[in-house]
């Protein structure tokens, strides 16, 4: 049987609270939210807080809505319902189609969007898929709220930029006319850590690519986006050709490990073909084609 380490329980009442038990606790506390991730770990003693800050009661970090041209989706918003908003789908149903592959309904049901980031998990589909959309993190200290791009939040595997007293509290998406997106996922089974995921953000004039924005998880990719293949298709017609060249570019830069999921190669090859799928789905939808 599988027993974490000694540690206190803390339950927050509001962000105020949370973030005066964070700087209580210092270094050696933990935020806890819907815990399928860090629990787990400390189950195995991979990871050994001292406190545990649990921050379920916070609803008021609990929403989906439209703020001026900026879609704001709250720290503690369920995967549910992230998954199910109309205001989402319409906007970027790259978030969609992200959540439908995510673990399963159980996880769903629990899980939050802030705690998916903040895991950092160099195999979670929502940072690609944040990436992708180049959100922007808010995140909340004592001293006052700073904002950060989500593709300079994560530092390496399991690490973000966030501070021991501060909270992520807010994801901000722009609103962009001529826009589609995609989100396309290869795993082992349904609900599994992705082989590899290509998500795409892709805005049009005409058929030119105005601009783009390629995340990539499971595949080693930089802070989760393929900026060799974005800076390529930036400014360029959306032909199957150059599509297809960003895609393979996005599979070339990447750095993938060897693992029980498969072999570099392997995985370099579907980094390629996912992100030219999703390409070819996004360009489809800015143009008003369904896909």
């Amino acid at each position: 049987m599988q027993v974490p380490a000694h540690f206190e329980y803390e339950k927050a009442t509001s962000v105020d609270h949370a973030l005066e038990l964070l700087g209580r606790w210092g270094e050696e506390a933990r935020v806890v939210a819907g815990g399928h991730s860090l629990i787990p770990m400390m189950k195995l003693r991979l990871a050994r807080p001292e406190a545990l800050i649990d921050i379920n009661d916070l609803t008021e970090l609990d929403y989906i809505r439209l703020d001026g041209d900026e879609l704001a989706i709250g720290a503690m918003t369920r995967h549910r319902d992230l998954l199910h908003s109309a205001v989402v789908a319409e906007h970027y149903p790259i978030f969609r189609e992200a959540e439908r592959v995510i673990a399963d309904p159980i996880v769903r049901n629990r899980g939050t969007i802030g705690g998916s980031l903040c895991q950092a998990d160099p195999s979670e589909d929502l940072s690609a898929a944040f990436a992708a959309v180049d959100a922007t993190a808010v995140i909340r200290g004592v001293d006052g709220t700073r904002t950060i791009a989500v593709r300079e939040f994560h530092t390496g595997p399991y690490e973000t930029v966030v501070g021991p007293a501060e909270l992520l509290i807010e994801i901000r998406v722009a609103i962009r006319p001529g826009g589609g997106s995609a989100y396309e996922k290869v795993e082992r089974r349904v609900g599994d850590w992705a082989v590899a995921a290509a998500g795409v953000a892709l805005w049009l004039d005409g058929d030119i690519v105005t601009d783009v924005g390629i995340g990539l998880t499971a595949v080693g990719a930089e802070h989760f986006h393929a900026r060799e293949a974005e800076d390529f298709l930036r400014g360029k017609p959306a032909t199957e050709e150059n599509l297809a060249a960003a895609g393979a570019l996005a599979g070339q830069h990447c750095e993938p490990n060897a693992d029980q999921r498969g072999p570099v190669d392997y995985k370099r090859h579907l980094a390629g073909e996912l992100t030219t799928r999703a390409l070819r789905r996004a360009a489809a939808r800015a143009q008003g084609q369904g896909a």
